[in-house]
């Protein structure tokens, strides 16, 4: 594996730094720094931009709207962005729901959703997790009858991730409940202001509004809204998560979490009085952290050099959402530990609108928060447990 970038993909690089930094919006950056929770017009914002460039869906075919880059390209694009700290592009459209459509929906399906993603039009989510169907996805009992034309659909789906902002939704629904539970399975693309359905705020550990419940009740969908064959949406299942999981493992945003930590650590002291990052204990944590992610970051480079030969993700996706997620906790159990007692009265701890000041150095005020909801990543798109279950069966043979 060559490990060197060419003359052009190093001119590449410069092209995409430069862009970022004459295009990015100033006041995103002010709200990152003052870790303040995004809109959904904040993100939509950074996303019309990459857009109007072309550079929106970097691993989309150029005849779906991609800019049809290699391998190499999306890998630089990826580091780039997390190099400039941009808000996330949310995956759900993208990098999810996207791939599933141009690889297994119908001309039509294609003409209608796609150009919508790729503009921003279309603010998607994903309905596959239920009460007791997580993991085991395939336990799922979300029912959809058809009636002529149409599915009625009755269930519930849970952790469902920005539902509150959603237009369109795609959902795992069992349409055969005679079948295996992988075998009866559907995957419809559901309108989210559909008469029946209701969304139900969760809040989260650091006091947010991120994830939901929605509930269906006889809520109508037509059949052209099913991807793939009637009881085949498995397929389509499995498809997306190897795509999620590989997303998941943020190799390059851990990069800049690892910076952003050792410069944390020049600025905070031990009880001694010298600075964390000369602490030998914690700077042997940061050390470790760094080798971890570099073993990482080569494994998906194959990953990325598999892609580029024709073959799809495989069982190395669950190695990446596995080792990915696990970085990216330690990173934040590191900073919690580098802010110490400045992080205990994070700022939601203060009333809206009042004018008191968090306590301590601005990046402690994200801590704890960023603490307890990355609690989350070992969990969502298959829990790392399930993974390991994976890697047994498909890489080990056990």
């Amino acid at each position: 594996m060559d490990l060197s970038f060419s003359p052009e993909e190093l001119a590449f690089r410069d092209e995409v730094r430069t862009f970022i930094a004459e295009n990015y919006p100033p006041e995103l950056r002010g709200k990152q720094d003052m870790g303040e929770e995004l809109a959904k017009e904040d993100y939509l914002k950074w996303h019309r931009i990459l857009y109007a460039k072309g550079w929106v869906a970097p691993s989309w075919p150029k005849e779906y709207g991609g800019p049809g880059w290699t391998a190499t390209q999306r890998y630089i694009f990826s580091e780039e962005l997390a190099r400039a700290d941009t808000v996330m592009i949310l995956p759900f459209g993208i990098n999810m729901v996207g791939p599933v459509i141009y690889t297994f929906g119908t001309l039509e399906q294609k003409a209608r959703f796609l150009p919508r993603i790729l503009s921003g039009e279309d603010w998607w989510c994903q309905g596959y997790s239920e009460p007791g169907a997580g993991s085991d996805l395939a336990s799922l009992r979300t029912r959809a009858e058809r009636v002529g034309d149409h599915y009625i659909v009755n269930g519930q789906k849970t952790w469902t991730t920005l539902a509150q902002h959603a237009d369109w939704g795609f959902f795992l629904v069992r349409t055969d409940p005679t079948a295996k539970p992988q075998e009866g399975i559907s995957f419809l693309l559901i309108d989210m202001k559909s008469p029946g359905i209701t969304v139900r705020p969760i809040i989260t550990l650091d006091g947010g509004h991120e994830v939901n419940e929605v509930w269906l009740e006889n809520v109508k969908v037509p059949v052209e809204n099913r991807v793939y064959e009637e009881n085949k949406g498995w397929t389509c299942a499995k498809f997306l998560l190897a795509h999620e999981r590989t997303g998941i493992a943020g190799v390059a945003r851990s990069k800049r979490g690892i910076e952003r930590l050792k410069e944390i650590a020049r600025l905070e002291v031990d009880g001694d009085g010298r600075p964390l990052i000369a602490n030998p204990f914690f700077r042997r944590k940061i050390v470790d952290l760094e080798c971890d992610l570099t073993a990482l970051e080569f494994t998906e480079l194959r990953t990325l050099a598999g892609e580029a030969a024709g073959r799809g993700p495989g069982p190395e996706s669950s190695l990446l959402k596995i080792k990915g997620t696990e970085i990216q906790q330690r990173i934040t159990e590191l900073v919690l530990e580098a802010a110490g007692h400045y992080a205990a009265p994070y700022f939601r701890a203060f009333p809206e609108g009042s004018n008191e000041y968090p306590i301590g150095p601005a990046y402690a005020h994200r801590a704890a928060p960023t603490y307890f909801n990355m609690r989350k990543t070992s969990i969502y798109g298959g829990s790392n447990e399930i993974q390991r279950n994976i890697i047994a069966k498909l890489v080990l043979g056990i």
